[in-house]
């Protein structure tokens, strides 16, 4: 599958199959966040691969907003390391990102969960070290994201986008 058809099919799936993921399916998601770029060349995102069922339903609690890590079959926490980069969020972001794709192209579904809250210092520090506490993350760590990936139970229709028009421009803002 080329990358616009996995951009073009990419689904939050927030329900899975009870199906495990073989390893050397898993193994090709990994690679993606490996091989993601990030500034200067710099290791600023980490991951930690999940598979335990307890584990997954243990960190199903993060957040109210991840309940679907309880039917998910591997889950990906990414990590950024401000004291490595000044562009650790950017390059933890993409990795989600190149990993969500890649979890497409393999017939996989991913949801997104975040767990680093740029806008609330108290619920971020909640969930990170909810999280930074299950998995022995060490404390010079964010811990940015959870990424829950299965076989899709469901698959949801396309969201309507807006038009184009409102959204990209050429040569300047507001250009047509």
């Amino acid at each position: 599958m080329d990358v616009l058809t996995a951009i073009r099919r990419r689904r939050e799936i927030t329900r899975f199959l009870a199906r495990p993921i073989p390893r050397e399916v898993l193994d090709a998601v990994v690679e993606s966040g490996y091989l993601a770029p990030t500034g200067n060349n710099l290791l600023s995102r980490e991951f930690v691969v999940v598979q335990s069922r307890a584990m997954l339903d243990h960190l199903a609690g993060a957040t109210p907003y991840v309940p679907w890590l309880k039917e998910a079959q591997a889950g990906i926490v990414v990590t950024g390391r401000p004291a490595v980069s000044k562009y650790w969020l950017h390059d933890a972001a993409i990795a989600c990102a190149f990993l969500w794709l890649a979890a497409v192209e393999q017939g996989l579904g991913a949801a997104f969960g975040a767990i680093y809250h740029s806008e609330d210092a108290a619920e971020s520090a909640r969930r990170e070290t909810y999280v930074r506490t299950a998995l022995g993350i060490p404390d010079d760590r964010r811990v940015v994201a959870i990424l829950g990936l299965g076989y899709p139970a469901v698959e949801p229709e396309p969201k309507t986008l807006p038009p184009r028009e409102e959204t990209i421009f050429f040569e300047r803002f507001g250009g047509r």
